[in-house]
């Protein structure tokens, strides 16, 4: 039960931080880009085409790998 995280707290929340802020990073990162891709494709008001594009493209994903959409349930 003397884990890391009992012995040195500070470091355990700082490196969890830090891996929580390089995701976010990671996800803006692409959110700005898909954005971009949005604009230059679609043009600016067609949100809701791109929107709806991604939701489909992003189930595809989840789906084809087992056949199943188990990953969503945790949401």
């Amino acid at each position: 039960m003397h884990g890391v995280h009992l012995r040195h707290p500070i470091r355990y929340f700082a490196q969890n931080l830090a891996i929580v802020v390089g995701l976010v990073f990671i996800w803006r990162g692409i959110w700005h880009t898909l954005d971009f891709l949005d604009y230059y494709l679609l043009g600016d008001p067609t949100h809701i085409i791109s929107a709806l594009g991604g939701i489909a493209l992003g189930l595809l994903i989840l789906f084809v790998p087992d056949h199943d959409l188990k990953e969503i349930q945790k949401l």
